[in-house]
């Protein structure tokens, strides 16, 4: 993806003034994720000279809209992935903070925490209830359809998932400041991958437009050149005719 955080985008390479004067692919213009910007073809005479060289820029054209689609599709995978991994930690988070609570409160003894974390869907289940001792009697979900019941006493920390099979014992302060901070760089993620797929959109739009734009060129090149060839033998014939 184009994000920082999974790594630059291959960038695509192609014809533009810039590389055809001389300069370097690093003067081209890239958005904030380094993905440049494609080249605007006002003038089809700047990225091409004669009609030999029509076939060779097409070539080139398509090969930058090719890589561009490569990028949005490995940002769209992206943005699936991210869709499925927001909810999971907002729900983690919200389980963290609702246990933070609790333990505020068992600590006080008269059932008043400060709350800053928010509200909790865990907090407000019908199906958990307090014992005497503070404990948490919930179910919770073993596979698709099948629940199992569970004591929860107030704790000082947790286990959380960190992927690859790997699960780490947290405080609960520490483990809810690390879930807010995976969140909002999986939020600030999707807001970028959702800005350079708009920005990757926009430029195969414009690599598109140029195609055509040689190709129109080049139809009315070869028109000219038919006319001027036809003028010609006319113009021979009249010659030996007279």
């Amino acid at each position: 993806m184009a994000t920082q955080a999974s790594g630059k985008e291959v960038a695509p390479s192609g014809l533009s003034p810039a590389t055809s004067t001389g300069n370097t692919a690093d003067d081209v213009p890239t958005n904030p994720r380094g993905i440049p910007q494609a080249p605007f073809v006002d003038r089809v005479e700047d990225y091409v000279a004669s009609r030999a060289e029509v076939e060779p820029t097409l070539r080139r054209f398509q090969e930058m809209i090719s890589k561009y689609q490569f990028m949005e599709a490995n940002l769209q995978r992206r943005v699936a992935g991210l869709d499925e991994k927001l909810p999971d930690i907002r729900k983690t988070l919200e389980t963290v903070e609702f246990l933070r609570l609790r333990r505020q409160r068992a600590k006080n003894g008269d059932g008043d925490g400060d709350d800053d974390g928010g509200g909790s869907d865990v907090e407000s289940n019908p199906d958990s209830f307090d014992d005497a001792a503070g404990n948490l009697t919930t179910t919770f979900e073993l596979n698709d359809t099948l629940y199992a019941k569970a004591v929860v006493p107030p704790t000082h920390e947790v286990y959380l998932w960190l992927g690859a099979n790997v699960m780490l014992a947290y405080p609960i302060d520490e483990a809810q400041t690390l879930l807010r901070q995976k969140l909002s760089a999986a939020q600030t993620s999707r807001r970028q991958c959702e800005e350079d797929l708009e920005f990757l959109r926009e430029q195969i739009t414009t690599m598109e437009v140029a195609i055509a734009r040689v190709y129109n060129w080049d139809v009315v090149q070869k028109r000219k050149e038919g006319g001027a060839g036809e003028s010609s033998r006319t113009a021979a014939a009249g010659d030996a005719d007279g």
